[in-house]
């Protein structure tokens, strides 16, 4: 049973700026919101950034989530600029999470990122065993699983070290017992076809062509087919948790496919002047 204290919560990386569009990040397994770092530096003079952060040992249903994470980004819209855009960002398990957001609410999304969403874990038989495999673990052992998680997890040779060492620590910092409690999450995720054709925002999805952990790049078509207004962008030698990779630019990938609100191409103009 998750304790009713433990809530979902907001970080905020940077000072708010209630005048620019809010960027709302959903995060992977790790759950701590953190790992946009490396992208910040790149965002923060357009957006008003928000990280969602899960306590470490909060188990809620994917209907609570889902309510808390809309609560959160409904308080933010009305303590700003109520007509400004919204971009949901999801990656890996943050993906799933964002597409039932965005089902639920679709009022409170009006750009939708998926960077290598956990969609794909039902195509990946090897990961859907191993997270069994991961609740028998003994409980000496787990840290010494996550370490060799590590290398398929990201292509680690295209990571600065600070953010290598960031991903092995937002990783150790989750408890064994949310560990399977997220992977039993993710092998539950139910939105089918009909669903995603529901979906009507500008969609973006960025997809790891060397991702070893899950089928992005697979995944990445089907989604592009089935949801009506996006387009996928191909990472080819990336990795699963490529946003914290040195050559990707969240921004840049953003602003190259036209996937910006005519207010922040107009702020981009001028900042280039």
């Amino acid at each position: 049973m998750a304790n009713a204290n433990n809530k979902v919560r907001f970080l905020t990386p940077k000072p708010p700026k209630p005048d620019r569009p809010l960027f709302v990040f959903l995060p992977g397994m790790d759950g701590g919101g953190l790992l946009l770092r490396s992208q910040i530096p790149k965002l923060v003079n357009h957006f008003d950034i928000r990280c969602l952060t899960l306590p470490a040992d909060d188990r809620p249903s994917w209907d609570v989530l889902v309510g808390e994470t809309i609560a959160l980004i409904e308080a933010e819209k009305q303590a700003g600029n109520q007509h400004r855009p919204i971009y949901l960002c999801g990656e890996s398990f943050g993906g799933c999470l964002a597409m039932k957001v965005v089902l639920e609410a679709p009022q409170l999304c009006d750009r939708l990122i998926l960077v290598n969403p956990a969609s794909s874990f039902r195509q990946q038989p090897w990961v859907q065993w191993g997270s069994h495999l991961t609740q028998w673990l003994p409980a000496n052992l787990y840290p010494l699983s996550v370490i060799g998680l590590l290398p398929i997890l990201a292509s680690l040779g295209k990571i600065a070290r600070d953010d290598r060492r960031a991903l092995l620590e937002a990783m150790q910092a989750v408890p064994q017992h949310t560990s399977v409690w997220r992977l039993a999450l993710v092998r539950s995720f139910d939105v089918d076809e009909n669903q995603l054709r529901g979906i009507k925002q500008q969609t973006l999805v960025i997809a790891s062509g060397a991702d070893r952990l899950l089928p992005s790049l697979a995944e990445g078509k089907l989604l592009v087919k089935v949801i009506p207004n996006a387009e996928m962008v191909l990472l080819g030698n990336s990795g699963h948790a490529c946003l914290l990779e040195t050559d990707v630019n969240l921004y840049g990938i953003m602003q190259a496919r036209n996937f910006l609100t005519e207010s922040i191409s107009q702020q981009s103009l001028v900042n280039s002047h």
